[in-house]
């Protein structure tokens, strides 16, 4: 598969499931951007393909999503990858807590797609990386889950507008992912359970019918699938990656 000529812009591209998903399009031929906050991320990881480029820019500022798209050039393909999550009893959770969750989520991945939507001419993909909390309700991540929920909202609808346009939009589900965002996850549980760390890894292991947490290559193949020949049908789908699980 190549995707020589088309330019693919990530957001969150800096580590994690982004810096898979850059390298990962690189190596099918795309023209890779990555955008971030953190430019020190966004740096290393451009530094390991050549010819990637890096933006620095946040998805939940309107004006900062603007200039990064103007500053990319054309793209074909976008992926709203930036997330955050954070985690907590409902009844203890704040404020602010919910208003970021929602930021980086959910406005961050409507902003980078409005944005996307509106500068690609032709043939497009439009990409959203939600998670499994956005089919079903896990305990202690209300602000987290309703963000994803909302996410698959968006592409439920946008699929609609779209539909007899040669873009299509979609969105990823995975389960816990093995990067470090989950490495954040454990290292909380493990202080307000007084669980090892091995104890909490192995707890979010277990959601999964397979025992495991997904690998970010999962992630990049299913993104890939979604750009090559013979995915023009899936549109405004929510597509789980994550072992079985209910």
């Amino acid at each position: 598969m190549t995707l020589a000529g088309k330019r693919v812009l990530i957001t969150g591209g800096g580590a994690g499931a982004g810096a898979d998903l850059a390298l990962g399009f690189a190596r099918a031929g795309a023209e890779v951007v990555i955008t971030g906050r953190r430019a020190d991320a966004l740096k290393a990881t451009a530094a390991l393909y050549e010819g990637m480029r890096w933006v620095q820019g946040d998805v939940t500022d309107e004006a900062s999503v603007r200039a990064m798209f103007a500053e990319a050039g054309p793209c074909q393909i976008v992926i709203a990858n930036a997330g955050a999550a954070d985690s907590g009893v409902m009844a203890k959770t704040t404020l602010d807590q919910w208003n970021a969750m929602i930021a980086v989520n959910l406005t961050g991945a409507f902003l980078t797609l409005r944005e996307g939507l509106r500068q690609i001419d032709g043939w497009g993909r439009l990409i959203a990386i939600a998670s499994t909390a956005g089919l079903k309700g896990y305990a202690k991540v209300a602000p987290y889950a309703a963000a994803k929920h909302g996410v698959i909202g968006i592409v439920r609808s946008l699929a609609l507008e779209i539909a007899r346009t040669p873009v299509t939009v979609n969105a990823i589900c995975p389960g816990f992912l093995d990067t470090p965002m989950t490495d954040h996850s454990v290292a909380v549980i493990a202080a307000k359970t007084g669980r090892s760390p091995a104890e909490a890894r192995a707890a979010l292991e277990a959601m999964s019918p397979q025992n495991r947490l997904i690998r970010p290559a999962e992630v990049t193949a299913c993104a890939l699938w979604l750009c090559a020949a013979g995915s023009e049908g899936v549109n405004g789908q929510a597509i789980p990656i994550n072992g079985g699980e209910a």
